[in-house]
């Protein structure tokens, strides 16, 4: 059995990206760009205006009071074509191109209009209003590295670049396999003696959604041979990364591992010395990942957090550890002392820092979907009192 950060370290090599595509800017968001942006235009592509006002030369605001005549009007997508002359000033818009000879955009609240004349009675200050040509980024410029992850702030540069497609890395296909004789489909338990409703498949899909998998689907299965070793040779055939929950244990029934031996299992590990989810397991099986996660829910969403999603990371083009972003709280309360295990403890956070939920078992969904942190014990930890700073990553 070997540590959480030996384990995390062995899923590096693993995760890699798949293998590029192009998309759309529309298909683009939380997607990881695999080409940097490079901007075909510059921003903006001419000076243009960056407030309503008039644009002026400054030699006719020398002397003042001055009274100019409006020559025209510039807006944004349509300018002004001629050249500013002596005595005349553009009527200007934010946005709009500044006209050619003009030297500063004149904020409109401080210009009184006569029919077509405007009046400049007191002096402008330093400020120009001007926004030159290129001073946001020049074509060529890059304005996105490889592996940048597409929000939306990142979605405004990648459009502002003047493109419609980008290529990011290919999205990992997810198979999940849920297995265990007592469970059913939700909706249908309270029919069935003797049966739980199937949880923790919806929630693992959601998490590798959320941390960029392309979801296939998922299969509920009793605990018969047979049948898992065909469910897992078929979603092996389908899909890049195949995640089996349940039957890790060493029960008559666990047949998580048995289940991927005819496709040619090798594990990378097998157990990992952490509190919950001791029988989290990684391999690869007919040229694919298989990640196996305990089957009591909290386990499983604890070691899904901790081991499918730096995987995901990997997958989709990220750095692995960017997935592992931990971070130090005040404890909101006393927290007890802590076997030889490292302990992931579900936490929430509060005004004064993070408290340790009083319902740590490793079935619990109530107490699961109060969480939002997971808090960082180290083995052998006598105790922790309020105030003492815990290591905790978002949940």
């Amino acid at each position: 059995m070997i540590g959480f950060d030996e384990a995390i370290e062995r899923i590096r090599p693993l995760a890699h990206p798949l293998g590029l595509e192009e998309v759309s800017l529309a298909e683009a968001h939380r997607r990881v760009l695999a080409v940097p942006v490079k901007a075909l235009v510059a921003a903006p592509r001419t000076d243009v205006s960056a407030m309503d006002g008039y644009a002026v030369r400054d030699a006719d605001l020398a002397r003042l009071p001055a009274r100019l005549r409006i020559a025209g009007e510039s807006f944004a997508g349509g300018g002004y074509e001629g050249l500013l002359e002596q005595g005349e000033c553009v009527r200007i818009f934010t946005g709009a191109p500044v006209p050619a000879g003009a030297d500063r955009v004149v904020v409109q609240e401080v210009v009184r209009r006569e029919d077509d004349l405007a009046l400049f009675e007191a002096a402008p200050g330093p400020a120009r209003h001007i926004r030159k040509a290129g001073s946001d980024f020049l074509q060529g410029d890059i304005l996105l590295q490889e592996g940048t992850f597409l929000g939306p702030r990142q979605l405004v540069a990648a459009a502002a670049a003047d493109l419609d497609m980008l290529a990011v890395w290919r999205r990992p296909k997810l198979m999940v396999l849920s297995t265990g004789d007592e469970l059913t489909e939700p909706g249908t338990a309270r029919h069935q003696s003797g049966t739980i409703p199937e949880s923790v498949s919806f929630g693992v899909a959601a998490a590798a959604e959320q941390w960029g998998a392309s979801y296939m689907g998922r299969a509920g299965l009793a605990d018969r041979l047979g049948e898992l070793e065909q469910a897992a040779a078929l979603a092996l055939r389908d899909a890049d990364l195949v995640v089996v929950t349940g039957g890790a244990s060493v029960g008559e029934k666990d047949f998580a591992k048995p289940m991927f031996e005819p496709q040619g299992l090798e594990l990378v590990f097998s157990k990992v010395a952490i509190k919950p989810g001791k029988p989290v397991w990684l391999g690869r099986a007919g040229g694919r990942v298989v990640l196996g996660l305990p089957g009591n829910p909290t386990s499983a969403m604890v070691t899904a957090r901790l081991f499918l999603a730096p995987l995901l990371a990997g997958l989709t083009g990220r750095d692995p550890a960017s997935a592992l972003r931990w971070r130090k709280l005040p404890l909101a309360g006393a927290v007890p002392p802590v076997g030889d295990r490292e302990t992931f403890a579900r936490g929430r956070s509060e005004d004064d820092g993070v408290r340790i939920l009083s319902n740590q078992d490793s079935s619990a969904q109530k107490a699961l979907a109060e969480c939002d942190l997971l808090v960082r014990l180290r083995p052998g930890i006598a105790g922790t009192s309020p105030g003492q700073t815990v290591e905790v990553l978002d949940f």
